[in-house]
């Protein structure tokens, strides 16, 4: 198997990857996968790549912990368009913003990206048995793929979940289980499962590394359809924290490679009825950073450990990231903390007039959680007239027929 190791997102220790699963054995907190970058720069390069005429995430096999063998002729995922805005654009004055539209991947949400990863992983080390917890899109991201490689997957949903994720799921075969709680009593649930039976591999965002190795192939492709080229902000939505922290490690790993000179600014948005990394955020800016100094007064590795995550009870009508506890808020602070950004929240009637905007304006049709991170850009554009000459990228995380009910909600000739 391809040579990789575990890095701790808090405590910083190092493992080989037969010692460790899923967490830190001396801290518990998620572990990064990490490569030996300078045996990868031989066949990663500008030019192996443009030569490379495969459009599925495989393409970066060099850069992922899996394996090039029949399982992966399996898992037909294919590169997702980045758009230049038409219309928004010049209403909001940002020349060069972009959308990265993951409604485009085969279950409709970027969650395919970290499922893809998993599944073949899971495989490639006789792990057949695959469960998790989700809200929806994790789920139909996980029954999907599964459905490519013949296996059925157990899923675990909150009794809230929106039918039409519960309808995707079950058309793809999927085993599905509602739970009477949130997202985190179904992430609990799988938890548990996995520690009383081995034979299982568990999925949930969060604990498990890989998921976060599948999101950064993001912004590889981001890359690759910007020139070699990296945006100046990218907007990001965050329920637990994973999508953020992978699109950092895919661009990180591009500097580590020496393929880019510089990294993107990355902005988190979340409602601000499910906003536990903002109120985090908030908390170390008022005990490590100086405003005086323009920086912390602390490493970011002293700063994780010294700070507990906001627990909340998330309410938002966006149920993808809907999280009371988010899993990867570590690695999502570190992420924003490394780049230089910073997180704001929006409210829910915010998050519902960006998709109808997104929609009207663009033909971009994206569920609450997916225009989160477009309400944040429309709001910090408000206040910052420096954004308008810089290059954004809007991550579009899931297509908006994933939550019919929500959108009707706010129409009233279609609800009535």
């Amino acid at each position: 198997m391809k040579e990789f190791y575990f890095k701790c997102i808090v405590c910083e220790h190092e493992f080989e990857k037969k010692d460790v699963e899923y967490t830190c054995p001396l801290c518990g907190e998620n572990l990064e996968v990490m490569y030996e970058y300078k045996k990868i720069k031989k066949n990663f390069s500008k030019k192996n790549l443009s030569k490379n005429n495969n459009k599925t995430i495989w393409r970066y096999i060099d850069l992922l912990p899996v394996e090039d063998n029949n399982v992966l002729t399996k898992i037909q995922l294919y590169n997702s368009p980045l758009i230049r805005s038409i219309n928004v654009s010049q209403i909001v004055g940002i020349k060069n913003l972009f959308f990265k539209d993951d409604t485009k991947l085969a279950s409709g949400s970027l969650k395919d990206r970290a499922s893809a990863i998993v599944v073949a992983y899971g495989l490639q080390n006789n792990k057949e048995k695959i469960v998790t917890a989700s809200t929806g899109n994790a789920g139909c991201a996980l029954a999907c793929i599964s459905a490519m490689v013949g296996i059925r997957p157990e899923i675990y949903v909150p009794h809230t979940a929106p039918l039409n994720k519960l309808i995707q799921m079950t058309v793809y075969g999927a085993k599905i289980y509602k739970v009477e709680g949130s997202y985190d009593d179904c992430y609990d649930k799988v938890l548990n499962l996995c520690l009383e039976d081995k034979k299982y591999f568990n999925r949930s965002t969060g604990i498990n590394p890989f998921t976060r190795e599948g999101k950064k192939t993001v912004s590889l492709e981001i890359w690759e359809q910007m020139s070699y080229t990296v945006p100046d902000i990218i907007f990001v939505s965050i329920g637990d924290g994973n999508i953020i922290s992978g699109v950092w490690k895919g661009f990180k790993d591009l500097y580590e490679l020496g393929l880019i000179e510089k990294l993107p600014i990355l902005i988190g948005v979340q409602s601000k009825l499910s906003n536990a990394i903002f109120l985090t955020l908030k908390k170390i800016e008022q005990k490590f950073y100086s405003n005086k100094n323009k920086k912390y007064s602390k490493s970011i590795k002293e700063i994780l450990q010294n700070t507990k995550i906001q627990k909340v009870e998330a309410k938002t009508v966006a149920d993808s990231i809907s999280v009371n506890f988010p899993r990867d808020a570590y690695a999502a602070l570190k992420s924003i903390i490394e780049s230089g950004g910073y997180v704001i929240e929006v409210d829910d009637t915010k998050i519902i007039n960006s998709i109808k905007t997104l929609a009207s304006k663009e033909g971009l049709f994206c569920e609450p959680a997916a225009a989160t991170s477009f309400a944040g850009m429309m709001e910090v554009v408000k206040y910052s007239d420096e954004i308008k000459n810089k290059t954004v990228v809007v991550l579009i995380t899931g297509h908006g027929l994933k939550d019919v009910k929500t959108i009707m909600a706010s129409y009233k000739n279609l609800s009535s």
